[in-house]
């Protein structure tokens, strides 16, 4: 928690010095109310006292306590500030810090765990900063004035007190120890709640299909109950501790009493005043001391649960991002080339794999060129295109675009020559416009209409965008559910399009067309989109006939490399899978 609270910036910790100035001054006036208090029980003691005499100390104690208010609405004001302030902060930089992850870096963490992280997590930051941040102040500040109050009232009141809190720190102690564990696995398990009911979500309509409801069912009541029996552990163990307090300080007051009450009936009659009223203000410094201790014990029901989260939390910000960048795009070996790929002997292994995903691939594509990647599944086809965008970087050789090293790109710089086109289409919230404008607002102006329309057309989406009641402006719901599949890979293309990059990837792009879509599609890019090179992966033959180049991938190595004629006379895993899809006739008469 601590390295996280290093994150307040100066101005939260001038919000702290002020909060600790009101926070000392309401103790302060809190503390000498009892003093009034004994001036109060002496003249209502004392005969011929008037009711002037009481109602100046009385009015005193009073205002005491107006103004004991007002200070600690002004400590509340500066503390909700800080609390709101810094965890919005705090909100960013783990949104941020996610936002700059590599493929490889989130791995380290399921999706489920990492919205944990930053909503509940942050939240239970944010609450004990709010609560605690007066409590850790005021408790130790009227725990030790109080003390020195009561210093010099009598050793037999001073003991009774120091076994109270005694008492009370071996308690606070127990809970502490049984209960941090326990909020620990909460988190976990929490994880694993939601991990559940994401799936559950995501799924639901093969949930349904299989009439597997039950077995659903059945998945998230394990997990529920483990984390429903893990809290309630927790939760009856933090029970002990308000009627602990309250039986620790019923019992200090029953003790000033009777101590009381023997000292009194053995002093001097003319000491029995004097001794009543210290009693009187000892029972309410007591109550005081007693009062800091239960402010503590907030921070103890709060600091289990806010600790497990802060290390959560400093698990996110602490990964330094695999994939670093420079502050400027080098200019060394740069040419005059647009959209000209490069790979020199790449190689590829991801962290923790028994073997390479890509070994020695070597190629070039030209600016205008298509360049497809065929192959079976696990072949390592996507991997070679997420390595061009640096989704991961090369275990070994270079990839050059327009002649530089793309890790001498800056993000912006290397993202801008780049569009990528997903394997599942990828929408968001909002509408047609925003999604094919997506990202592009800050870096230029917005695309105009007729740009859209251009992109769209290419995409083959600009028919049904046309029929919908507000074409471009049309609604896109979340994951964009109110298109279908084809139409959402079809806005996903059109996106990478509006972009006038130098380089189009498709990572299997083009599955969910029809054949007659993907051959129009197609056409279109050769067409209106000529000059920019693009990177096919695909499954299907008819997609790659086309193509410049085709390289053929096989557990990661290239097994062939030419175009469809060339591949089809003589490379037998070509052959293999383009036979298994087209016949004799059809593959004769492709390109």
């Amino acid at each position: 928690m601590l390295k996280l609270l290093k994150r307040l910036n100066k101005r939260e910790y001038g919000m702290i010095l002020v909060s600790v100035i009101f926070i000392a001054l309401q103790v302060w006036l809190e503390l000498k109310i009892p003093d009034y208090m004994s001036v109060l029980t002496q003249q209502l003691e004392t005969k011929g006292t008037t009711v002037s005499q009481i109602l100046s100390p009385g009015m005193t104690m009073l205002l005491l306590s107006i103004l004991s208010v007002i200070a600690s609405v002004i400590v509340g004001y500066f503390v909700a500030k800080i609390a709101a302030g810094f965890t919005a902060r705090l909100r960013k930089d783990t949104f941020n810090q996610v936002m700059d992850f590599s493929q490889e870096d989130l791995k380290k963490f399921s999706i489920p765990s990492l919205l944990t992280r930053s909503t509940n997590d942050i939240t239970q930051v944010q609450t004990f900063v709010a609560m605690g941040l007066q409590a850790i102040i005021k408790a130790p500040i009227t725990a030790i004035w109080a003390i020195t109050k009561i210093a010099n009232k009598g050793w037999q009141w001073t003991t009774a007190t120091g076994i109270a809190v005694l008492l009370l720190v071996l308690m606070l102690t127990f809970i502490l120890l049984m209960v941090q564990p326990k909020f620990k696995v909460v988190q976990g398990l929490t994880d694993r709640l939601n991990s559940i009911t994401r799936e559950n979500l995501n799924g639901i309509k093969v949930v349904h299909a299989y009439n597997a409801e039950d077995y659903q069912n059945e998945k998230f009541d394990e997990a529920n109950n483990n984390l429903t029996k893990t809290n309630l552990f927790a939760y009856r163990v933090l029970s002990l501790m308000n009627p602990g307090m309250t039986f620790i300080s019923s019992a200090l007051t029953l003790s000033v009493y009777a101590i009381g009450a023997v000292v009194i009936e053995a002093a001097a009659q003319t000491q029995k005043l004097v001794l009543f009223g210290n009693m009187i203000v000892f029972s309410s410094y007591a109550m005081q001391v007693i009062m800091g201790f239960l402010l503590l014990s907030i921070i103890f029901v709060l600091l289990p649960r806010v600790s497990v989260s802060a290390n959560r939390l400093n698990e996110v910000l602490d990964v330094k991002p695999s994939i670093q960048y420079p502050e400027q795009s080098g200019s060394e070996d740069k040419t005059e080339e647009s959209g000209k790929i490069e790979f020199d002997n790449i190689g590829f292994k991801y962290q923790g794999a028994e073997s390479s995903a890509l070994k020695d691939m070597s190629f070039t594509a030209n600016k205008g060129q298509t360049i497809a990647f065929i192959g079976s599944t696990g072949s390592g086809k996507s991997t070679a295109l997420q390595l061009i965008s640096r989704l991961y970087d090369a275990t070994s050789g270079s990839i050059k675009i327009d002649g530089r090293d793309i890790r001498k790109y800056t993000e912006k710089d290397l993202n801008d020559k780049i569009g990528y086109v997903p394997q599942s289409a990828v929408l968001f919230s909002g509408t047609i416009r925003s999604n094919i404008d997506f990202g592009t607002k800050k870096n230029r102006k917005a695309l105009t209409d007729e740009e859209i329309y251009q992109a769209l057309d290419i995409a083959q989406s600009k028919d049904f965008v046309m029929d919908k009641d507000k074409q471009l402006d049309a609604p896109v719901a979340q994951n964009g559910d109110n298109f279908s599949g084809g139409q959402k890979q079809r806005l996903g293309i059109a996106r990478a399009v509006a972009r006038r990059p130098e380089i189009l990837l498709f990572d299997d792009s083009f599955s969910a067309l029809d054949y007659e879509t993907d051959a129009k599609l197609r056409q279109s890019l050769k067409e209106k989109a000529g000059n920019i090179t693009k990177i096919i992966v695909a499954q299907r033959i008819s997609t790659v006939m086309d193509a410049d180049q085709i390289i053929v991938l096989d557990n990661g190595e290239v097994v062939g490399q030419g175009t469809h004629q060339e591949l089809l006379k003589d490379n037998h895993v070509y052959q293999e899978i383009a036979y298994s899809q087209l016949s004799k006739e059809e593959l004769a008469n492709g390109k």
